[in-house]
């Protein structure tokens, strides 16, 4: 493969890199069926979920910088954590929680969770190897805590692992059969946390009757995640909706205010109004666009076949949506 250079040029509102040109494919595709679409989404993050950490981190989510200060100045896993500490401001969780996070990636989230408030944490994701590796990350940190020669850690007879002030466990689960996984639990979690794992679930709805079972009453829904602007046009959607959710493999995409009717007609209550952070969040995208310019790791998602360029070449789609307003994010809470 000849070497190629990574000058930028610029397309619209889009960045292309020579990168980027290489290795085109056409964008927009419709999945085949849901549970086809379920198979890749897993497929996917089982093999990439190592590149995630190593160039992204431990936090598998946007950062959040809600200040010009904040955007000039932090780091991106500075803005990972606000990103937490603002979901945490606007449910209003307390310490000591029991938590469901459900699409929990490799546990960063769970971990802070249970490491800064104390909270019993149970992540939940559909990927093998996400559990092995929040598992053994988890471990690490763990092991950390311990005085003395031996650093083992154990986990408990339930599986959780001491963390700080908490505990955190991870389980393989589909989280659309969460409701039946946890049924013995009805009823007993304090909240359940979803960040920017939502938008992968064929069934929205399902996810929100589910998430009102495992609550408890006076328990919270902590949600973050990706959505389309209101009242696009068919070119508008065709140009910046559709390849976003062919490359980042995902069922069609939802407005705000259609997660607020799956709540509350699963009988949740709106705890806190959507709150639209996409202008303090696209920073996100650029500095993955960056983070991607190397030649090998495009190498590595062409050998994993279309799905793996497409989803490197949806991070200009990302990118392009955010600026012309039509791809939107939120944060938002829900109480039982």
């Amino acid at each position: 493969m000849a070497a190629t250079t990574n000058q930028p040029t610029q397309t619209g509102q889009e960045e292309v890199t020579d990168l980027s040109k290489q290795y085109d494919t056409p964008m927009g595709l419709a999945h085949s069926t849901m549970q086809a679409l379920k198979d890749r989404i897993k497929l996917h993050y089982d093999l990439a979920s190592d590149y995630y950490l190593n160039l992204w981190g431990e936090h598998i989510h946007h950062g959040y910088w809600a200040t010009d200060e904040a955007k000039a100045k932090d780091t991106k896993e500075v803005a990972q954590v606000n990103l937490i500490r603002l979901l945490l401001e606007i449910s209003k969780l307390p310490e000591g929680a029991r938590v469901l996070d459900t699409g929990c990636g490799i546990g960063g989230t769970s971990r802070f969770l249970a490491s800064e408030l104390g909270c019993t944490v149970t992540g939940i994701t559909i990927s093998t190897k996400q559990v092995e590796m929040a598992t053994r990350l988890t471990k690490t940190e763990a092991a950390k805590q311990i005085q003395g020669d031996d650093k083992t850690v154990t986990p408990d007879a339930d599986g959780f692992i001491a963390l700080g002030k908490g505990k955190v466990r991870f389980i393989e689960l589909d989280a659309e059969k969460m409701g039946e996984y946890f049924a013995s639990d009805a009823g007993a979690f304090d909240a359940v946390w979803i960040s920017e794992a939502l938008s992968h679930f064929p069934n929205k709805a399902l996810f929100f009757q589910n998430a009102f079972k495992v609550l408890k009453q006076g328990g919270k829904l902590v949600l973050a995640d990706w959505f389309k602007g209101e009242g696009l046009d068919q070119t508008q959607f065709d140009n910046d909706i559709k390849p976003i959710e062919d490359g980042m493999l995902l069922p069609p995409l939802c407005t705000q205010p259609d997660y607020v009717k799956f709540a509350t007609d699963a009988g949740l209550k709106v705890f806190h109004k959507p709150k639209d952070i996409s202008k303090d969040v696209s920073k996100t995208w650029d500095i993955s666009w960056s983070l991607v310019q190397n030649p090998s790791l495009w190498a590595f998602a062409f050998s994993q076949g279309r799905d793996g360029i497409a989803f490197l070449q949806a991070f200009r789609a990302m990118r392009r949506g955010y600026s012309n307003g039509s791809f939107r994010y939120a944060v938002m809470s829900f109480q039982k």
